[in-house]
């Protein structure tokens, strides 16, 4: 079994970029891409719905934190036009709100379908929408939503993660082939699985173990390993890529 990763250090990826993450408090992806965007020259703002953790992630990292459920356009609208009055303009959204939850599909109600679709897709398509409108005012812009391996490889009872992710994948193609002409990239990252701790409080210890133990590396992701990817799909080294679905796995069925 391969041994844990070295921290990457910073090389100034996205000096002079200004950067919104959506649901970037505790300690999942989110948040390590927030520290990744600052260690990386970014300003940053970052977004939760909980506005406990917000404030004390937003603390941590010593950035403005600005509270929204991407489930409400209002609240959708009320954060970009909280972010433009700090940062000024964005040049990067990252689309990290979602949801998941197991059940099998026989017994799966219509609020455990409609609450997750309406959080990982339907939220990140407002967000997308939103950034949309504020990059193609600028003609410059780059989106990067997370996705999940789970969009393409079937796993019992996540049939509605699994159809939420791909279609937040879908929607990322699409939104690329329209915003290209106006400058705008728009790309995804696909994690298999990155450990955390409030990943794993919503799920068995057995199963993130049998998850890990597929992957090449006998290991889970570390976050900031995902953050890693999301930072060069943020910044110019990517500029020749939009409408991608990055894999960040070492699982290979």
């Amino acid at each position: 079994m391969s041994t844990g990763p070295e921290y990457v250090a910073a090389h100034a990826l996205l000096e002079g970029k200004t950067v919104l993450v959506t649901a970037a408090a505790g300690t999942g992806i989110g948040s390590a891409v927030a520290q990744r965007c600052i260690e990386e020259g970014a300003r940053v703002v970052i977004s939760d719905k909980h506005e406990r953790r917000l404030g004390e992630t937003a603390e941590r990292l010593g950035v403005p934190g600005i509270a929204c459920d991407v489930t409400d356009e209002a609240s959708v609208q009320a954060l970009f036009a909280g972010a433009v009055d700090v940062l000024g303009s964005i040049d990067v959204v990252v689309n990290n709100a979602g949801l998941g939850g197991s059940a099998e599909l026989h017994e799966m109600t219509d609020e455990q379908w409609n609450v997750v679709l309406d959080v990982t897709l339907n939220g990140t398509f407002r967000c997308t929408r939103a950034a949309l409108n504020h990059m193609y005012a600028n003609g410059r812009g780059v989106i990067v939503n997370n996705a999940s391996v789970i969009g393409w490889r079937a796993q019992a009872e996540q049939a509605h993660y699994a159809a939420a992710k791909a279609g937040v994948m879908a929607l990322t193609r699409c939104a690329a082939i329209e915003a290209g002409r106006r400058g705008v990239r728009v790309n995804a990252v696909a994690p298999s699985i990155a450990m955390h701790a409030n990943l794993a409080k919503v799920t068995t210890d057995e199963l993130l173990a049998e998850l890990a133990s597929r992957e090449a590396f006998g290991r889970h992701a570390e976050p900031w390993e995902v953050a890693n990817v999301i930072v060069f799909l943020a910044s110019d080294y990517s500029g020749y890529m939009t409408g991608e679905v990055v894999s960040v796995s070492s699982q290979h069925p």
